[in-house]
């Protein structure tokens, strides 16, 4: 679908490769430019004690696959240059660097604009191009999930607070940083003229707790986070099976409309005459009773049964999974979750994550394996009518890598 659009992507880590990766998986030409070292999550799995061989590294795999990669050193001057030609006829310049360095390389928005008055540059920061900590390093742990409210929101009166997942506010910046450049090269195709696009992890992370955020910005609070029996809707809660299995139940508008299916389903109908359980008020101020009453019920049928019978009614429920379970998932399969990928360390390709969209009747897989380190250096600096020798000059100056092998 993106056949044709040009895309240079100068970022390491996860989030801005991760965007990069979207745009290469839907057809884009995406050049990664990487410093001579490397990404550091090529070095992913460096210092970990195991007894197990890792083969490949599904990690910077997933969030590079399929783009070109070379190596340049844009702190010297004749590397930014190779830079700023790249942009000549590029359609996208997404990066993550920090606006500082991207100024002393004369890289910023203003230089590349000028070059190419087309480009859509993507800036991706921890926290956004304007204010006093623009240039302040951020990590989605700290910036998009501890500095944006999510972490405090999250953690139970009297718990310390949990860590997230690795890269998965990463991975949400991402799909806003492909949005954000889509939109962009909409505008394009009306004006003719390029755009910069600004996203960053603490912007996305509060629009992921949008919800609650929008109640403190209105009334000025917000409800914590409660335990089990203390929920202001005790329905929507989660209910151990038989098995020792965990379900979420998720009752629409308040509960009331579906508390007549739950009684069904768990054969309490007669909870409909009880003043304590009949309305989501009652079920409040009683909470810890119905709970409990709720546990006693889930506890006599195992998750398969509760299936069943949940289903019957129509109700919004989900398993509470493992990421095994998840991957064995005939329905994730179904929505096409999965992909598989070549990895250049690994003699056979494996599975992996799919990017969040699906388009019918496109090709919208992964388009091969990451690259490796530097491995297109010569390719794209020759289509730059930079010949053989002078790369090797490049290489001995220290401004471009050596390609590994």
């Amino acid at each position: 679908m993106l056949e044709g659009l040009k895309v240079i992507e100068m970022a390491t880590y996860v989030a801005a490769p991760a965007a990069g990766a979207m745009l290469r998986d839907w057809g884009a030409d995406v050049t990664k430019i990487e410093p001579l070292n490397g990404c550091p999550m090529r070095r992913f799995f460096e210092g970990m004690k195991s007894n197990v061989p890792i083969e490949g590294n599904p990690i910077f795999t997933l969030d590079n696959r399929g783009k070109k990669g070379i190596t340049i050193n844009t702190s010297d001057q004749k590397g930014a240059d190779i830079v700023r030609k790249m942009i000549n006829d590029a359609d996208v310049f997404l990066t993550n660097v920090r606006p500082q360095s991207l100024e002393s390389a004369k890289l910023d928005h203003k230089t590349l604009m000028k070059i190419n008055p087309r480009l859509i540059y993507c800036s991706l920061t921890g926290y956004g191009l304007e204010g006093e900590e623009k240039n302040k390093p951020g990590f989605d742990i700290a910036a998009y999930w501890s500095r944006s409210g999510m972490a405090h929101l999250t953690q139970r009166k009297g718990e310390e607070p949990l860590p997230i997942r690795t890269a998965s506010g990463d991975h949400i910046t991402a799909i806003s940083t492909v949005s954000g450049i889509l939109a962009a090269l909409y505008e394009r195709g009306n004006t003719g003229v390029g755009k910069l696009v600004e996203t960053s992890l603490v912007r996305t992370g509060i629009y992921s707790i949008g919800s609650d955020m929008a109640l403190q910005l209105k009334f000025g609070r917000v409800p914590s986070t409660k335990n089990r029996d203390q929920q202001i809707n005790p329905l929507f809660n989660f209910f151990k099976t038989k098995d020792d299995r965990w379900i979420c139940l998720s009752p629409r508008a308040g509960g009331d409309y579906d508390m007549p299916k739950v009684v069904r389903a768990i054969g309490k109908e007669e909870w409909l005459n009880n003043d304590k359980f009949n309305s989501n008020q009652a079920r409040r101020e009683n909470a810890g009773e119905f709970i409990k009453e709720m546990d006693k019920a889930f506890s006599n049928h195992t998750l398969s049964e509760w299936g069943n019978k949940l289903d019957a009614e129509d109700l919004v429920w989900s398993p509470v999974q493992n990421l095994k379970e998840v991957s064995m998932d005939s329905q994730a399969i179904a929505s096409g979750a999965f992909s598989e990928v070549e990895d250049q360390d690994c003699s056979e390709s494996y599975k992996t994550v799919s990017s969040p969209v699906r388009f019918h009747n496109s090709d919208d897989g992964p388009k091969g394996p990451a690259p490796k380190l530097g491995q297109d250096n010569f390719k794209v600096l020759n289509e730059l009518g930079i010949g053989n020798n002078e790369i090797n000059s490049l290489i001995d100056e220290g401004v471009v890598g050596k390609p590994s092998k």
